[in-house]
Protein backbone atom coordinates (compact mmCIF):
# COMPACT_ATOMS: atom_id res chain seq x y z
CA UNK A 1 0.00 0.00 0.00
CA UNK A 2 1.60 3.25 -0.85
CA UNK A 3 1.56 5.66 2.04
CA UNK A 4 -0.49 8.98 2.15
CA UNK A 5 2.07 11.91 2.09
CA UNK A 6 2.07 14.13 4.36
CA UNK A 7 1.14 17.47 4.24
CA UNK A 8 3.23 20.34 3.42
CA UNK A 9 2.24 22.66 6.91
CA UNK A 10 3.19 26.13 4.90
CA UNK A 11 0.21 24.86 2.48
CA UNK A 12 -2.52 24.72 5.67
CA UNK A 13 -4.51 27.43 6.01
CA UNK A 14 -3.81 29.12 10.31
CA UNK A 15 -5.30 27.05 12.35
CA UNK A 16 -8.04 29.39 14.74
CA UNK A 17 -6.15 28.52 17.90
CA UNK A 18 -3.27 30.42 16.60
CA UNK A 19 -5.56 33.66 16.16
CA UNK A 20 -6.00 35.78 19.73
CA UNK A 21 -9.40 36.06 19.35
CA UNK A 22 -9.59 31.90 19.88
CA UNK A 23 -9.02 32.49 23.31
CA UNK A 24 -11.38 35.22 24.10
CA UNK A 25 -14.15 32.76 22.66
CA UNK A 26 -12.28 30.26 25.20
CA UNK A 27 -12.50 32.71 28.07
CA UNK A 28 -16.39 33.61 27.14
CA UNK A 29 -15.10 37.44 27.29
CA UNK A 30 -18.15 39.59 27.49
CA UNK A 31 -15.89 42.66 26.82
CA UNK A 32 -15.28 41.37 22.80
CA UNK A 33 -19.51 40.85 22.68
CA UNK A 34 -20.24 43.54 19.54
CA UNK A 35 -16.28 43.08 18.22
CA UNK A 36 -16.47 39.74 17.60
CA UNK A 37 -18.57 36.65 16.17
CA UNK A 38 -17.68 33.06 15.31
CA UNK A 39 -19.64 30.33 13.36
CA UNK A 40 -19.81 27.10 13.75
CA UNK A 41 -20.29 24.38 10.67
CA UNK A 42 -21.23 21.56 12.27
CA UNK A 43 -24.09 23.34 14.14
CA UNK A 44 -25.15 25.41 11.24
CA UNK A 45 -25.24 29.06 14.11
CA UNK A 46 -23.25 32.00 15.09
CA UNK A 47 -22.54 33.12 18.47
CA UNK A 48 -20.96 36.18 20.79
CA UNK A 49 -17.96 35.32 22.17
CA UNK A 50 -20.17 34.95 25.84
CA UNK A 51 -21.70 32.50 24.46
CA UNK A 52 -22.51 29.62 27.43
CA UNK A 53 -22.55 26.94 25.11
CA UNK A 54 -20.22 24.28 24.60
CA UNK A 55 -16.85 25.89 23.53
CA UNK A 56 -17.18 24.14 19.99
CA UNK A 57 -14.20 22.23 17.84
CA UNK A 58 -12.02 25.00 16.66
CA UNK A 59 -11.50 22.79 13.50
CA UNK A 60 -15.62 23.67 12.76
CA UNK A 61 -15.22 27.89 14.07
CA UNK A 62 -15.04 30.90 11.69
CA UNK A 63 -13.90 33.93 13.33
CA UNK A 64 -15.91 37.28 12.50
CA UNK A 65 -15.12 40.59 12.80
CA UNK A 66 -18.53 42.12 12.29
CA UNK A 67 -21.95 41.07 12.90
CA UNK A 68 -22.56 41.51 8.95
CA UNK A 69 -19.92 38.95 8.07
CA UNK A 70 -21.30 36.63 10.38
CA UNK A 71 -24.80 36.29 8.91
CA UNK A 72 -23.20 36.01 5.42
CA UNK A 73 -22.55 32.26 6.25
CA UNK A 74 -26.34 31.75 5.74
CA UNK A 75 -26.56 30.30 9.42
CA UNK A 76 -28.89 31.18 12.00
CA UNK A 77 -28.11 33.24 15.43
CA UNK A 78 -27.32 31.12 18.44
CA UNK A 79 -30.75 30.91 20.42
CA UNK A 80 -28.81 30.80 23.50
CA UNK A 81 -26.81 33.95 22.82
CA UNK A 82 -28.67 35.88 20.80
CA UNK A 83 -25.85 37.68 18.75
CA UNK A 84 -28.26 39.83 16.87
CA UNK A 85 -29.40 41.38 19.56
CA UNK A 86 -28.20 43.07 23.39
CA UNK A 87 -25.66 41.07 25.06
CA UNK A 88 -26.99 39.83 28.37
CA UNK A 89 -24.86 41.96 30.23
CA UNK A 90 -26.22 45.16 28.50
CA UNK A 91 -29.72 43.65 28.62
CA UNK A 92 -29.34 43.73 32.16
CA UNK A 93 -28.04 46.68 32.64
CA UNK A 94 -30.83 48.27 30.92
CA UNK A 95 -33.32 46.19 32.99
CA UNK A 96 -31.42 47.50 36.17
CA UNK A 97 -32.14 51.68 34.74
CA UNK A 98 -35.20 50.99 34.56
CA UNK A 99 -36.02 49.77 37.80
CA UNK A 100 -33.72 52.77 39.46
CA UNK A 101 -36.48 55.38 37.29
CA UNK A 102 -39.24 53.44 38.72
CA UNK A 103 -37.99 53.32 42.07
CA UNK A 104 -36.79 56.83 41.98
CA UNK A 105 -40.71 58.06 40.47
CA UNK A 106 -42.55 56.42 43.29
CA UNK A 107 -43.69 57.84 45.76
CA UNK A 108 -43.81 55.13 48.14
CA UNK A 109 -40.95 51.92 47.87
CA UNK A 110 -42.58 49.43 45.59
CA UNK A 111 -41.94 45.61 46.21
CA UNK A 112 -39.88 43.21 45.23
CA UNK A 113 -42.31 41.86 43.22
CA UNK A 114 -43.33 45.14 41.36
CA UNK A 115 -40.33 45.63 40.27
CA UNK A 116 -40.11 42.09 38.76
CA UNK A 117 -42.74 42.10 37.18
CA UNK A 118 -42.41 45.61 35.49
CA UNK A 119 -39.25 44.01 33.85
CA UNK A 120 -40.97 40.60 33.44
CA UNK A 121 -38.53 38.77 35.45
CA UNK A 122 -38.93 36.49 38.18
CA UNK A 123 -38.77 37.90 41.94
CA UNK A 124 -35.41 35.92 42.52
CA UNK A 125 -33.70 36.72 39.14
CA UNK A 126 -34.27 40.26 39.15
CA UNK A 127 -32.78 40.82 43.06
CA UNK A 128 -30.06 38.71 41.83
CA UNK A 129 -29.50 40.94 38.62
CA UNK A 130 -29.82 44.30 40.21
CA UNK A 131 -27.81 43.50 43.10
CA UNK A 132 -24.52 42.46 41.31
CA UNK A 133 -25.07 45.16 38.80
CA UNK A 134 -25.77 48.38 41.27
CA UNK A 135 -24.02 46.47 44.55
CA UNK A 136 -27.37 46.72 46.33
CA UNK A 137 -30.23 44.90 46.91
CA UNK A 138 -33.44 47.27 45.09
CA UNK A 139 -34.25 47.82 49.01
CA UNK A 140 -31.15 49.28 50.14
CA UNK A 141 -31.16 51.55 46.36
CA UNK A 142 -34.67 52.60 47.75
CA UNK A 143 -33.62 52.87 51.16
CA UNK A 144 -29.92 55.21 49.81
CA UNK A 145 -32.83 57.39 47.17
CA UNK A 146 -34.79 58.40 49.95
CA UNK A 147 -32.06 59.65 52.28
CA UNK A 148 -30.72 61.19 49.69
CA UNK A 149 -33.84 63.39 48.49
CA UNK A 150 -34.34 63.88 52.84
CA UNK A 151 -30.70 65.26 52.76
CA UNK A 152 -31.33 67.34 50.05
CA UNK A 153 -34.68 68.39 51.19
CA UNK A 154 -32.88 69.42 54.49
CA UNK A 155 -30.24 71.35 52.29
CA UNK A 156 -32.67 73.09 50.15
CA UNK A 157 -34.37 74.81 53.76
CA UNK A 158 -37.54 72.49 53.91
CA UNK A 159 -38.56 72.26 56.99
CA UNK A 160 -38.06 68.71 58.56
CA UNK A 161 -41.87 67.30 58.18
CA UNK A 162 -41.89 68.30 54.16
CA UNK A 163 -38.44 66.75 53.97
CA UNK A 164 -39.69 63.51 55.31
CA UNK A 165 -42.94 63.57 53.59
CA UNK A 166 -41.67 64.73 50.25
CA UNK A 167 -39.22 61.60 50.39
CA UNK A 168 -41.63 58.98 50.27
CA UNK A 169 -41.76 58.27 54.03
CA UNK A 170 -45.45 57.89 55.14
CA UNK A 171 -45.40 58.21 58.76
CA UNK A 172 -42.72 60.39 60.93
CA UNK A 173 -42.33 57.46 62.84
CA UNK A 174 -40.72 55.32 60.67
CA UNK A 175 -38.54 58.31 59.32
CA UNK A 176 -37.01 59.01 62.96
CA UNK A 177 -36.35 55.32 63.46
CA UNK A 178 -33.61 55.28 60.93
CA UNK A 179 -32.69 58.83 60.97
CA UNK A 180 -29.54 59.14 63.20
CA UNK A 181 -28.34 56.07 61.08
CA UNK A 182 -29.29 57.65 57.49
CA UNK A 183 -27.96 61.04 58.77
CA UNK A 184 -25.64 60.97 61.08
CA UNK A 185 -27.00 63.37 63.30
CA UNK A 186 -30.64 64.41 64.15
CA UNK A 187 -32.21 65.75 61.53
CA UNK A 188 -32.60 69.33 62.94
CA UNK A 189 -28.51 69.20 63.42
CA UNK A 190 -28.11 68.38 59.62
CA UNK A 191 -30.74 70.98 58.54
CA UNK A 192 -28.41 73.43 60.36
CA UNK A 193 -25.56 71.94 58.32
CA UNK A 194 -24.46 69.64 61.37
CA UNK A 195 -24.05 73.06 63.73
CA UNK A 196 -23.60 72.28 67.16
CA UNK A 197 -23.07 68.89 66.97
CA UNK A 198 -20.39 67.36 69.42
CA UNK A 199 -17.64 65.79 68.25
CA UNK A 200 -14.87 64.72 71.17
CA UNK A 201 -11.24 64.10 70.51
CA UNK A 202 -8.04 63.13 71.88
CA UNK A 203 -4.32 63.09 70.30
CA UNK A 204 -2.28 59.94 70.93
CA UNK A 205 1.23 58.83 69.54
CA UNK A 206 1.74 55.60 68.38
CA UNK A 207 5.01 54.10 66.79
CA UNK A 208 3.85 54.63 63.05
CA UNK A 209 2.92 58.56 64.21
CA UNK A 210 0.61 60.49 65.79
CA UNK A 211 -3.08 59.36 65.95
CA UNK A 212 -5.93 61.44 66.37
CA UNK A 213 -9.54 59.72 67.68
CA UNK A 214 -13.06 61.62 67.75
CA UNK A 215 -16.72 60.37 68.52
CA UNK A 216 -19.73 61.62 68.15
CA UNK A 217 -22.29 60.82 70.43
CA UNK A 218 -23.43 57.51 68.55
CA UNK A 219 -19.66 56.16 68.33
CA UNK A 220 -16.19 56.66 67.11
CA UNK A 221 -16.96 58.90 63.61
CA UNK A 222 -12.73 59.38 62.78
CA UNK A 223 -9.15 57.30 63.27
CA UNK A 224 -6.41 59.38 61.42
CA UNK A 225 -3.02 59.00 61.11
CA UNK A 226 -0.14 61.14 60.38
CA UNK A 227 2.97 62.57 61.01
CA UNK A 228 1.66 66.15 62.53
CA UNK A 229 -0.59 65.95 65.54
CA UNK A 230 -2.05 69.77 64.36
CA UNK A 231 -2.19 68.69 60.86
CA UNK A 232 -4.55 65.77 62.29
CA UNK A 233 -6.86 68.05 64.29
CA UNK A 234 -7.06 70.54 60.99
CA UNK A 235 -8.09 67.43 59.41
CA UNK A 236 -11.01 67.01 61.54
CA UNK A 237 -11.78 70.42 61.22
CA UNK A 238 -12.43 70.09 57.39
CA UNK A 239 -14.32 66.93 57.87
CA UNK A 240 -16.63 68.30 60.20
CA UNK A 241 -16.88 71.91 59.48
CA UNK A 242 -19.54 73.24 61.58
CA UNK A 243 -19.49 70.67 64.27
CA UNK A 244 -18.45 72.14 67.93
CA UNK A 245 -15.07 69.99 68.53
CA UNK A 246 -14.29 69.35 72.08
CA UNK A 247 -10.98 68.20 73.91
CA UNK A 248 -11.69 65.02 75.54
CA UNK A 249 -10.87 64.63 78.64
CA UNK A 250 -8.78 61.90 80.91
CA UNK A 251 -11.68 59.04 80.35
CA UNK A 252 -11.79 59.73 76.52
CA UNK A 253 -7.53 59.43 76.32
CA UNK A 254 -8.68 55.64 77.84
CA UNK A 255 -10.30 54.89 74.60
CA UNK A 256 -7.37 56.78 72.52
CA UNK A 257 -4.95 54.45 74.53
CA UNK A 258 -7.30 51.22 73.27
CA UNK A 259 -6.41 52.32 69.92
CA UNK A 260 -3.36 52.86 70.10
CA UNK A 261 -2.80 49.16 72.13
CA UNK A 262 -4.28 48.02 68.73
CA UNK A 263 -2.03 49.64 66.48
CA UNK A 264 0.58 48.39 68.32
CA UNK A 265 -0.42 44.62 68.98
CA UNK A 266 -3.83 44.09 65.97
CA UNK A 267 -4.31 40.81 67.95
CA UNK A 268 -5.87 42.17 70.83
CA UNK A 269 -8.94 42.96 68.81
CA UNK A 270 -10.72 46.52 68.47
CA UNK A 271 -14.34 46.81 69.58
CA UNK A 272 -15.64 49.77 69.58
CA UNK A 273 -19.14 51.59 68.61
CA UNK A 274 -18.56 53.62 65.02
CA UNK A 275 -20.43 56.42 64.07
CA UNK A 276 -20.19 54.80 60.14
CA UNK A 277 -21.06 57.59 57.71
CA UNK A 278 -20.96 57.18 53.94
CA UNK A 279 -23.00 56.23 50.82
CA UNK A 280 -25.34 52.39 50.77
CA UNK A 281 -22.38 51.46 48.54
CA UNK A 282 -19.28 52.46 51.05
CA UNK A 283 -21.34 51.06 54.06
CA UNK A 284 -21.45 47.90 52.13
CA UNK A 285 -17.57 48.00 51.41
CA UNK A 286 -16.68 49.03 54.70
CA UNK A 287 -18.54 46.00 56.35
CA UNK A 288 -16.75 43.54 54.29
CA UNK A 289 -13.39 45.43 55.24
CA UNK A 290 -14.13 44.79 58.79
CA UNK A 291 -14.83 41.26 58.39
CA UNK A 292 -11.31 40.32 56.95
CA UNK A 293 -9.45 38.49 59.64
CA UNK A 294 -6.16 40.32 61.00
CA UNK A 295 -3.54 38.72 59.16
CA UNK A 296 -4.68 38.09 56.18
CA UNK A 297 -5.45 40.56 52.74
CA UNK A 298 -7.65 40.59 49.51
CA UNK A 299 -7.52 42.41 46.68
CA UNK A 300 -10.10 44.91 45.42
CA UNK A 301 -11.45 42.43 43.10
CA UNK A 302 -12.15 40.26 45.68
CA UNK A 303 -14.42 42.63 48.21
CA UNK A 304 -15.87 43.47 44.62
CA UNK A 305 -17.23 39.76 44.39
CA UNK A 306 -17.89 39.75 48.24
CA UNK A 307 -20.32 42.21 48.16
CA UNK A 308 -22.29 41.08 45.17
CA UNK A 309 -20.28 43.99 42.75
CA UNK A 310 -17.95 42.27 40.50
CA UNK A 311 -17.55 44.85 38.25
CA UNK A 312 -17.46 47.59 41.15
CA UNK A 313 -13.36 47.15 41.76
CA UNK A 314 -12.96 50.88 40.80
CA UNK A 315 -15.65 51.93 43.38
CA UNK A 316 -14.31 49.69 45.95
CA UNK A 317 -10.84 51.13 45.37
CA UNK A 318 -12.88 54.87 46.08
CA UNK A 319 -14.68 53.69 49.06
CA UNK A 320 -11.20 52.69 50.72
CA UNK A 321 -10.22 56.02 50.00
CA UNK A 322 -13.26 57.57 51.47
CA UNK A 323 -12.45 55.33 54.89
CA UNK A 324 -11.90 57.83 57.50
CA UNK A 325 -12.00 55.56 60.26
CA UNK A 326 -8.21 53.88 59.91
CA UNK A 327 -7.49 50.62 61.27
CA UNK A 328 -11.45 50.16 62.85
CA UNK A 329 -12.25 49.44 59.09
CA UNK A 330 -8.82 47.89 57.86
CA UNK A 331 -8.81 49.36 54.27
CA UNK A 332 -5.01 48.66 55.08
CA UNK A 333 -5.73 44.89 54.08
CA UNK A 334 -6.62 45.51 50.67
CA UNK A 335 -4.06 44.92 48.03
CA UNK A 336 -3.65 44.96 44.29
CA UNK A 337 -4.27 41.59 42.28
CA UNK A 338 -0.40 40.90 42.09
CA UNK A 339 -0.39 41.33 46.58
CA UNK A 340 1.57 45.46 45.35
CA UNK A 341 1.02 47.76 47.43
CA UNK A 342 -1.67 50.50 46.24
CA UNK A 343 -2.04 54.07 47.83
CA UNK A 344 -3.47 54.60 51.26
CA UNK A 345 -4.54 57.57 52.83
CA UNK A 346 -2.53 57.27 55.97
CA UNK A 347 0.85 56.82 53.70
CA UNK A 348 1.80 53.17 51.63
CA UNK A 349 4.61 52.67 54.13
CA UNK A 350 2.20 52.59 57.37
CA UNK A 351 0.40 49.95 55.30
CA UNK A 352 3.18 48.01 54.67
CA UNK A 353 3.87 48.11 58.90
CA UNK A 354 0.54 47.53 59.48
CA UNK A 355 0.23 44.76 57.15
CA UNK A 356 3.65 43.04 58.30
CA UNK A 357 2.99 43.59 62.17
CA UNK A 358 -0.58 41.57 61.67
CA UNK A 359 1.60 39.10 59.67
CA UNK A 360 3.73 38.62 61.93
CA UNK A 361 1.93 38.43 64.81
CA UNK A 362 -0.96 36.24 63.09
CA UNK A 363 -4.26 36.72 65.59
Amino acid sequence: MTATPAKNPKSMPPSVVDDPRWARIVARDKTADGHLWYSVATTGVYCRPSCPSRIPNPRNVQLHDSLESARATGFRPCRRCNPDGLSTEAENAALVAKVCRIIEDSEEEPSLERLAAAVGRSPSYFHRVFSATTGLTPKEYAAAHRARKVRQGLASGNSVTEAIYDAGFNSSGRFYEKSTDMLGMTPSQYRAGGANEEIKFAVGQTSLGAILVASSTKGVAAILLGDDPDELVRNLQDRFPKARLIGADRGYEALVARVVGFVEAPGIGLDLPLDVRGSAFQQRVWQALQEIPVGEAVTYAEIANRIGSPKAVRAVAGACAANRLAVAIPCHRVVRKDGSLSGYAWGVERKRALLDRESSQGT
